[in-house]
């Protein structure tokens, strides 16, 4: 197929929908032009920048007739920085986009006819990221600190960002000015030379406690006293400094050691009633607020009734899992990462709950042979990463048929393609809520319940 525009042509397109990664798509003849910063429901007069088979791109000229919901981005940096995408489409247009985009993909990919219930939004969307992750790098006229570009790694300059939270911001917009003053060498990505790669900050919003890494390329750090130093005068509450070490040419934030440089190992906050310890390699939810709205659709979903033994796939630090044991006679956890299962079992302690048992491996492993030992599940939950779950987990839930499967998703795709296999396995979704954990992003979390036909 020859394309019907072509490269520096201008063309008047209407904007039908958004990619997951927040471009317009208006189409010309039926072949789609993704466009930088376009809405749905809008007519733009645009200019060609490129052609491929299938698609091409473009960007928008004249808007000659917007969208209702387009607003004025709030951040100077919205459309330099990669972090938000949707920042032009006010909340009530995100939220009905993401809903939509869910209902669809459902249909699409995974031929899901279950009602998808609305999208459970905040009241305040903006600054609830509770950990942030900055790069550091040397400027031309200095050095510099923000976030990436979208699909570079050139950073943008920043000095604060509206989804995060304050801490955040105070080192970003100063600890750059303090290097060169305590001799701390920004990390280049392109030399291998430098210190400073990464800082990143850590906020428990219901403990007002903060923990900040500093991820550095030698172990060695002489300069690590007046570092402390600088970062206890800007975040006076910090609780925590700590150093990790990546020495390795990787695109991977966090190496594998970490110490403490000073205060403690790892600070506290809460969802609902339980408190969490998080230490700098613990994964936590970045939006603790609607996590416990997520959360709660996850306990309803399970109905539990306090007689049933739960089983929690990809546990992580045990979140979710102490949600449930709250309801459940027993909550059996499994997760890959060994460091996760040891702060789930401190977790466990920490909030006195005793009808927890937490076992590290591969969960497509361990819950097979937890059945051969006659440990069932009444309920079984799942909250895998974006690639969704392991086919030889889908082969187990179908194989061992727990009554009910929670399926905590942050991947709508491979949400509705696991739902699929479930469904041919013998199993029904009844519905799905989405959770907008996300605001400004394309991102959208799902929680599904499926009931063993």
């Amino acid at each position: 197929m020859t394309a019907p525009v072509k490269k520096n042509d201008r063309v008047t397109v209407y904007i039908e929908d958004l990619t997951h990664d927040g471009l317009g798509v208006g189409k010309v003849d039926g072949y789609p032009l993704f466009i930088h910063g376009a809405l749905p429901q809008e007519t733009a007069e645009v200019h060609v920048l490129k052609t491929l088979k299938s698609y091409g791109f473009a960007k928008i000229v004249e808007l000659k007739e917007p969208s209702p919901d387009r607003v004025e981005a709030p951040c100077m940096y919205f459309g330099k920085c990669g972090g938000c995408q949707l920042q032009h489409l006010s909340y009530e247009g995100q939220l009905h986009w993401k809903e939509n985009m869910v209902r669809n993909v459902m249909k699409r990919i995974g031929k899901i006819e279950a009602p998808v219930r609305p999208i459970k939004g905040m009241e305040h969307p903006w600054n609830y990221r509770n950990k942030s992750q900055i790069p550091f790098a040397m400027g031309e006229s200095g050095p510099i600190a923000g976030f990436y570009k979208s699909r570079t790694h050139d950073i943008v300059d920043m000095e604060r960002c509206l989804i995060q939270m304050s801490e955040a911001d105070i080192i970003m917009a100063n600890l750059k000015k303090e290097l060169e003053k305590i001799g701390i060498e920004p990390y280049n990505e392109t030399t291998h030379q430098g210190m400073l790669r990464h800082v990143i900050v850590r906020t428990g919003r219901a403990t007002d406690e903060v923990m900040v890494v500093l991820v550095t390329k030698k172990r060695k750090f002489p300069q690590k006293d007046a570092a402390v130093e600088v970062i206890r005068k800007l975040i006076p509450h910090v609780t925590s400094i700590v150093q990790n070490v990546n020495s390795e040419k990787t695109n991977v934030i966090l190496g594998k050691e970490t110490m403490t440089l000073w205060g403690k190992e790892t600070i506290e906050d809460t969802i609902g009633d339980i408190r969490f310890e998080i230490s700098a390699r613990s994964f936590y939810q970045v939006n603790p607020v609607q996590t416990e709205v997520l959360y709660n659709q996850a306990l309803e979903y399970a109905a539990l009734t306090g007689e049933e033994t739960v089983i929690d796939a990809y546990c992580g630090i045990g979140t979710i899992s102490l949600f449930l044991a709250k309801k459940a006679k027993q909550v059996m956890g499994v997760e890959i990462v060994e460091e996760a299962i040891e702060d789930a079992k401190r977790n466990a302690e920490l909030n006195g709950f005793a009808n927890t048992y937490f076992e590290a491996g591969p969960a497509e492993e361990v819950i097979p042979r937890w059945y051969k030992e006659g440990k069932r599940a009444d309920v079984l939950v799942v909250d895998p990463p974006r690639k969704g779950c392991d086919q030889a987990l889908l082969n187990t839930i179908i194989e061992y048929k727990p009554k009910r499967v929670v399926y905590v998703s942050c991947n709508p795709s491979t949400l509705a393609r696991d739902l699929r296999v479930l469904e041919d396995g013998g199993y029904k979704t009844m519905e799905i809520t989405p959770v907008d954990m996300f605001p400004q992003t394309t991102h959208v979390e799902c929680c599904a319940l499926l009931i063993k036909k």
